[in-house]
């Protein structure tokens, strides 16, 4: 099954869990027979040779898938070892009659050992999945532990064990996955934090609820998807001149700072902008237009070069090696007094982090984790902790559309569904990549003049052109590498 765009927490899963049992009359053992069925089908296409499986079985119902598809996989002609990492006779409900089957069915329980998962080609994680609330137990902690050490592929069911279902941080320790199968909706863990390197790939099936449900919860979370490329990039017209793509003016590069403002006008350019201008210090200039002629330049000695230029130009970006000095500090005071869309970032942020607080609706801000971190006066690992309530923080301080940058960077606006960008790679962690994506985003402004969606599909074909570059190895990619791909990105 294709996955969806929405995600949802773990606490809106146990609803439509409790909706489809309770308003579809589905039976609990029904999804959980169907989520077993479904987690043989995905190991067989994943691993079709397997003829070998360990399954990890815990303490819930999360066992209970286990034991369903532990049935069907020796029904199908498999060697299944069961592996109850706690008293099966502790089960409950749904969880004990899928015990009871496989028993019934001439199967055994062995209790766990490490040794044991050395004779399996495959293992099944049925250990903890998403009811977990805290962190997990010491026993359990060594069961992962084993899992993790041997050197097995892993199938994880619904969600890997340990990892927090909602923030995709690990609670102590988490099974790392080689493929993970969720049920019902995708949870919001499998994409945020360190959820994607938790999980591995990943399979989905609805278990044939969601699409029935009435009145389903509001998404928590969606996915960035490629047609949004074509929302927001329709085909040219034949009669179309450079005027109708926006102009931009790219405010930075301050003293001895060329660079980061170059790569941001290049960025801009090549994601389709009309025309684009780039501010910098005097000494600056020569460099900018070296090394990319195509871009116009422009001598920043006061304020009034900003509100100059803005007066002439459709969206402002302002930040990419602008400095943090008094110089830098009125070109941002000229650049918000023109009232024009604004893309900011890099030191821009930090000095309005260093001054009171401002909301406007029509910039959109670009922090990292410790740019944000800035803005909101907390650590940067309070962020990183918990990345979208950093955006709503975010949201609430500043307004506007926030872009929070990072592995699985955010995209969120007041009002609307937050969005997760999959994309990306870390080959990206490298200087000028936020430069590129400020440029980028600034672009797609010029043209689309919508800033949510600008912001949204800036940030997925920066991803989308990181990707492509990486193609050839991730360590030594370059921010150059990246603009080489981006026209590509944009037509399609």
């Amino acid at each position: 099954m294709s996955l969806p765009a929405s995600l949802h927490t773990s606490a809106q899963v146990r609803a439509m869990d409790r909706a489809a049992i309770e308003t579809l009359g589905l039976a609990g053992y029904t999804l959980m027979q169907r989520a077993g069925e479904a987690a043989l089908r995905c190991l067989r296409e994943r691993w079709p040779a397997a003829r070998r499986i360990a399954v990890v079985c815990g303490p819930g119902n999360n066992a209970g898938d286990g034991y369903v598809l532990a049935r069907l996989a020796r029904g199908a002609g498999c060697e299944v070892a069961v592996l109850a990492a706690s008293a099966p006779e502790r089960l409950r409900g749904d969880a004990l009659q899928a015990c009871n089957d496989w028993r019934a069915a001439g199967g055994a329980i062995d209790p766990f050992t490490a040794e044991a998962l050395a004779a399996a080609e495959v293992v099944v994680d049925g250990l903890l999945g998403t009811g977990l609330s805290g962190a997990v137990r010491e026993d359990l902690l060594r069961v992962i532990a084993a899992i993790n050490t041997s050197r097995r592929p892993v199938l994880a069911l619904d969600v890997p064990s340990g990892l927090d279902a909602d923030r995709g941080l690990p609670l102590g320790e988490a099974v790392r996955a080689e493929c993970t199968i969720t049920f019902v909706a995708l949870k919001t863990g499998l994409y945020l934090g360190e959820g994607p390197a938790y999980r591995g790939a990943l399979c989905f099936d609805d278990l044939g609820v969601m699409g029935r449900l009435r009145d389903p919860p509001a998404a928590r979370l969606e996915r960035l998807v490629r047609a949004e490329l074509e929302q927001a990039l329709p085909r040219r017209a034949r009669s179309a001149n450079k005027g109708d793509f926006g102009q931009v003016l790219i405010v930075g590069g301050g003293p001895g700072m060329p660079g980061a403002a170059r790569l941001a006008g290049e960025a801009c350019l090549r994601v389709g902008a009309g025309r684009v201008t780039v501010a910098v210090a005097a000494q600056n200039v020569a460099a900018v237009i070296g090394a990319r002629p195509e871009l116009m330049s422009a001598p920043l000695t006061d304020p009034q070069t900003v509100r100059r230029l803005g007066a002439r130009c459709d969206v402002i970006a302002i930040g990419p090696g602008l400095g943090q000095d008094t110089w830098a500090r009125g070109a941002l005071d000229a650049a918000l007094g023109c009232g024009k869309p604004l893309v900011v970032d890099a030191d821009a942020l930090n000095l309005i982090a260093a001054a009171a607080p401002a909301t406007r609706g029509e910039w959109i801000l670009t922090p990292h984790p410790g740019e944000a971190a800035r803005l909101l006066g907390v650590s940067s690992a309070q962020v990183q902790g918990d990345r979208l309530a950093a955006l709503d923080a975010l949201l609430g301080r500043y307004g506007g559309t926030i872009v929070l940058k990072g592995a699985g960077t955010l995209v969120g606006r007041a009002g609307a569904v937050p969005a997760v960008c999959e994309h990306g790679n870390p080959g990206m962690a490298s200087p000028g990549m936020g430069d590129v994506l400020t440029g980028v985003v600034a672009g797609l402004l010029a043209q689309c003049r919508d800033p949510w969606r600008a912001a949204r599909v800036g940030v997925l074909v920066h991803a989308l052109a990181g990707d492509a570059a990486a193609r050839g190895g991730e360590r030594g990619l370059l921010a150059g590498d990246v603009i080489g791909e981006l026209r590509r990105c944009v037509n399609f």
